[in-house]
């Protein structure tokens, strides 16, 4: 999209001029707005034309029936799936009596800007409507990240050429009907109808409506309250039915004249407070919102993200397209977690109903790492939403025969939603990245009520499943067998090298905390030889080599596999899971995703630097990136091993993501997790960044292309910023504490205000990689060779 000559690369806002139908679905997807807990996608205000009408509140989700052909013990019995709640974002425009629909009359503009320091979307247009009437509309609105329950627009009608009839309908609109489902199995299934009405109710300016799911059980309500402003007469009328509540403003407007009205929609849900309470609920959230106004709500937004990007933006010179792009992820990142609050992160955020709205491994391992040094209390609250699926783990891991918690390859609420066991309850790792995001929140806060609190039973019950999913052999070796890492074009193999390193440091992490915390051991019946057994299992964890190739496997036996044929494999037969079975993906040598080369990252001290380069250079001519979730780790590992402009094409290709849809899916919602791995690629790439225990390391090293790269890192309260050029990095400790970093494996002692500079070592030669046919990194306009 970004390439479409309609959208404009600028450093703090996403623009669009004019308005193309054929992008419109991938620009509600970019110009969603959220707050983690609301999210409204960026349909036009007049709600038609739209590629997919979509407003979410994290957890709202229906259930449906998972059909199998043939059924098995363990089996997930229903899906669930992200919902369209009520939409209070729909402004509905009639001059003269026709319909403002930009399919009609003379569209004279149009504009849409994303303001990423501002946290507003605005949009300006022009239009001559059929009769020949032209009027001006504007309209601004946020999702607010101060007030979590509130949403709000501002639009402003101006009679350009004459005098105009007008009308405003504000609408509060449930089960809007939604487009057919399009075979895509990434895309959401749909649910027709899924609210039932409970209440609805307009006085005055107020509208209220309330459901309630069919299946799932949840109350949902939507409240609006307005502010209107224009010439007398103007007056106002409001009505409701079960499924819509509208508020209708009339004016006559002479030439230069404007009719504004500020609408302010609040949301609230639950599984079990009473109707009543949620009506009273959501009018108490408007009554806060009402207490501050339009202009108070637009500041509060403001002064949040002058406080977010004074901590946590990163800057790139030489590269404009990544400076927006890195930009636009950090924001899009803080959106989809910042008031989600003991919710999950969908992989899709609340962007839209992509992969069913559901939650993924993505969270903490693409997710969280960004929010640890950026919005660490973020991430406090996801870890404890999986705190609070712990029964629902408990639950699934007795099912499969296994002590501790086995946590859901994909859920909204915490139950498995994943069909598709090779994928899904195989996928184990899930448990590891938990405990994972656990060791890496708490060395990067130092929060120990979070460690004792929360941080230990996570752990506890994941390393419990690993001693009781694994087996020592007669060596005493230890084994994990029949598991699916994150490559899932190999399902259901044994000793899985990223699991079973991420497996070892979960045990050795679980073995840790106990210790650090033993009345916590005791109440959740951790002895000593629990503890001892983690221990024997994570120092014994078998890790496959291949001694004639001198590489690590990606599992057991990876290597004797045959070579897919990609010399036979069309472009447009990509990605492989949608043309070919995965019974043949499954024994082949192809990969759909980083898989060891994310270990080598996650894992990185289990790697000396030429293993790292052995195992890069094996596994990038069968890493074919049919995942959003690979060209991010290819790109830290490229830059690690010294291929730094294969690591800047992977950069590109992680950033541009959904800038440029280049899965052809952003209709669907963004890709969270690649817009994290944008900051990934440049902080733990180009900036080095490894942090295990108490050591932070740093390694900088920049492509050819940047002139400065520079970020920001918030550590145990402190703030560091590093700012690296082509031959320098230089580290200041702008508050806190003083801080020892390592450069280059040399530590470094910080005070604060006293920057250090030092040389950037010379980089070590390397041969060019090979990728499978058709599958190298998107090539940019001007990309140098």
């Amino acid at each position: 999209m970004i390439t479409h000559t309609s959208y404009a690369v600028e450093p703090w806002v996403l623009r669009e001029r004019g308005l193309h139908l054929d992008v419109l679905p991938q620009s509600e997807s970019v110009f969603a707005l959220s707050n983690g807990h609301v999210g409204w996608r960026g349909n036009l205000d007049e709600g038609e034309p739209h590629g997919l009408p979509g407003s979410y509140l994290n957890g709202v989700h229906e259930l449906h029936p998972l059909p199998y052909a043939e059924a098995g013990y363990g089996y997930p019995e229903s899906g669930q799936t992200v919902i369209n709640v009520t939409n209070g974002k729909v402004v509905r425009l009639l001059v003269d009596d026709e319909p403002f629909d930009l399919r009609y009359g003379r569209l004279r503009s149009h504009e849409r800007v994303l303001d990423l320091r501002a946290g507003t979307l605005t949009r300006t247009c022009e239009w001559t409507s059929p009769a020949g009437t032209t009027v001006r509309v504007r309209s601004t609105r946020l999702v607010s990240f101060t007030q979590r329950a509130i949403a709000a627009v501002a639009y402003e009608v101006e009679a350009v050429d004459g005098p105009a009839r007008i009308v405003v309908q504000s609408e509060l609109v449930a089960n809007e009907q939604l487009p057919g489902h399009n075979g895509d199995p990434r895309a959401a299934m749909v649910l027709e109808s899924p609210l039932e009405s409970e209440e609805h109710f307009a006085s005055s300016d107020r509208l209220r409506l309330v459901h309630r799911t069919r299946r799932s059980g949840l109350r949902v309500g939507a409240a609006a309250d307005h502010v209107v402003s224009g010439p007398e007469p103007t007056t106002t009328q409001s009505e409701a039915t079960d499924d819509l509540a509208r508020l209708t403003v009339a004016s006559a407007l002479k030439e230069g004249e404007r009719l504004r009205v500020e609408k302010f929609v609040s949301y609230g849900w639950s599984g079990t407070r009473s109707l009543p309470a949620i009506s009273d609920q959501v009018d108490a959230a408007l009554a806060a919102a009402a207490s501050v106004g339009w202009v108070g709500l637009v500041a509060e937004q403001r002064a949040y993200l002058d406080d977010f990007w004074a901590r946590s933006d990163v800057e790139v010179e030489g590269d404009e397209q990544i400076q927006q792009a890195v930009r636009f992820a950090l924001f899009h990142v803080l959106q989809a977690g910042a008031r989600a609050e003991q919710r999950a992160i969908p992989a899709k955020g609340l962007t839209g109903s992509g992969y069913d709205g559901h939650a993924f491994w993505d969270t903490e391992m693409f997710v969280l790492p960004l929010l640890t040094y950026t919005s660490p209390g973020a991430v406090a609250e996801a870890l404890r939403w999986r705190q609070n699926t712990l029964p629902a783990a408990r639950e699934r891991a007795a099912q499969l025969g296994l002590r501790g918690a086995a946590f859901p390859w994909r859920t909204i609420e915490g139950s498995e939603g994943s069909a598709y066991w090779p994928a899904g309850t195989a996928a184990f790792h899930v448990n590891a990245d938990i405990a994972d995001a656990v060791v890496r929140y708490t060395a990067a806060t130092g929060d120990e009520h979070f460690e004792r609190d929360t941080g230990v039973e996570l752990l506890v019950e994941t390393a419990r499943l690993w001693r009781s999913l694994g087996h020592h052999d007669q060596r005493g070796t230890f084994h994990i067998d029949g598991v699916t890492g994150p490559d899932e074009y190999s399902a259901v193999a044994d000793d899985n090298t990223y699991t079973n390193l991420m497996a070892r440091a979960n045990l050795q992490a679980a073995a840790d905390a106990v210790g650090r915390h033993p009345r916590r051991a005791e109440e959740l019946g951790v002895g000593e030889e629990e503890s001892a057994a983690w221990r024997d299992a994570a120092e014994a964890m078998h890790v496959p080599y291949n001694d004639d190739l001198d590489v690590h496997e990606q599992h057991a036996g990876f290597t004797r596999y045959q070579r897919w044929d990609f010399a036979a494999t069309r472009p447009d037969q990509y990605p492989l899971l949608l043309h070919f079975p995965y019974f043949d993906l499954y024994r082949k040598q192809v990969i759909k995703q980083a898989d060891l080369v994310l270990a080598m990252y996650t894992c990185s001290p289990c790697f000396d630097p030429e293993q790292k380069a052995r195992n890069f250079a094996y596994y990038e001519p069968l890493t074919v990136r049919d995942s959003s979730l690979s060209a991010c780790c290819q790109a830290v590992i490229a830059a690690e091993t010294g291929h730094l402009s294969l690591a800047y094409d992977y950069l590109h290709e992680a950033a541009l993501m959904d800038l440029q849809d280049l899965e052809h899916n952003t209709r669907d919602g963004l890709h969270i997790a690649s817009l994290a791995g944008t900051w990934m690629a440049l902080v733990a790439g180009f900036g080095g960044l490894r942090h295990h225990g108490t050591r932070v390391d740093f390694a900088p090293r920049v492509p050819e292309k940047f002139g400065r790269l520079a970020f920001t890192l918030e550590l145990r309260d402190r703030r560091l910023r590093v700012e690296i050029d082509r031959t320098t990095a230089t580290y200041t400790l702008l508050g806190g504490e003083p801080l020892t970093v390592h450069h280059h494996g040399a530590p470094l002692n910080l005070d604060v205000d006293k920057p250090q500079t030092l040389d950037i070592p010379p980089l070590r030669p390397r041969a060019a990689l090979d990728q499978p046919l058709h599958r190298r990194p998107n090539n940019r306009p001007g990309k140098k060779a």
